[in-house]
């Protein structure tokens, strides 16, 4: 991706759970994109995780990248916090934000033990709260910034939410972020603001990568064809350009390689990661009734 050179204003956007994985692979490509990128997440110095990454640090690569990091420590499971984090941006940027991509979420420990729910610790339900929860509150206190802007709302999901994956609280916490984003999206839709959920593939983040050091042949050769943690942000910036994004793509929930290969994105290394479509399913579709 270029920075952006056509005169228009920068990408004001904000990236939640953005310390490490999918979430900084994200901010990077916006930054590339040359947008103005809030990140946040509770990491602020190494070691406060078991895996590396800090918010400071996802924000200074924002800003090598060539876009604007601005880092925000803020834990999802407050709302108070958040609160405050729109409230900074409304502030700095007179109203404005153009992309909201809710990535946050609580990955226990556990989460990739295999075995009945019942033998994993009750605190798996931390997915419901930072995940599922915390993707609403954020877009509930960004509401008013993106509608000024006519923006995009991303919401990242997995297709864990259509096939059994780590369980049932991973499971409902992905279901709910895919029905929720089908629901924003028709109250957003005669304010112009889209709402997106994505499934990403296997991605080559921190925690992927010291799954498989750990247990090697764990995803077999899935990992050759894995996507980079940036792949997703070049998504989400195709989306957002979009014209008709509003009216073909919003509310639905899309396999991120199938929206890359109808936009001609490839990922860091020139490759086209394979949609997984074939073994974990279709995507939801869902009725066109409304209840009010």
């Amino acid at each position: 991706m270029h920075p952006i050179t056509n005169n228009k204003p920068p990408l004001v956007c904000v990236v939640t759970g953005a310390s490490r994985g999918i979430g900084r692979g994200i901010a990077l490509a916006l930054g590339a994109a040359g947008a103005t990128v809030y990140v946040t997440g509770r990491s602020q110095r190494e070691g406060d995780a078991p895996l590396p990454g800090t918010v400071f640090q996802t924000a200074d690569d924002v800003s090598a990248a060539g876009g604007r990091g601005i880092a925000v420590v803020c834990d999802h499971a407050r709302d108070e916090q958040v609160q405050a984090l729109f409230e900074r941006v409304r502030r700095e940027q007179d109203g404005r934000l153009d992309i909201l991509v809710n990535s946050a979420i609580a990955l226990p420990d556990t989460l990739v033990d295999s075995g009945p729910f019942w033998d994993k610790p009750l605190a798996m339900t931390s997915l419901l709260d930072v995940g599922l929860r915390s993707a609403y509150v954020a877009s509930w206190f960004a509401a008013e910034l993106l509608i000024r802007s006519r923006g995009l709302i991303a919401n990242i999901s997995s297709a864990g939410g259509r096939c059994y994956m780590h369980g049932p609280a991973y499971g409902a916490g992905k279901a709910g972020i895919d029905k929720m984003s089908f629901d924003m999206a028709h109250d957003f839709r005669p304010r112009g603001v889209s709402v997106v959920s994505l499934w990403p593939g296997l991605v080559r983040t921190e925690r992927t990568l010291d799954v498989c050091a750990k247990e090697p042949g764990k995803y077999g050769n899935a990992l050759d064809h894995a996507e980079s943690p940036q792949f997703a942000g070049r998504v989400v910036l195709a989306l957002h350009a979009d014209p008709d994004c509003l009216a073909r793509r919003s509310g639905g929930v899309f396999y991120n390689a199938e929206l890359a290969a109808e936009y001609g994105l490839r990922d860091t290394d020139g490759a086209a990661p394979p949609s997984h479509r074939r073994y974990f399913g279709d995507p939801p579709t869902y009725s066109a009734t409304v209840v009010e």
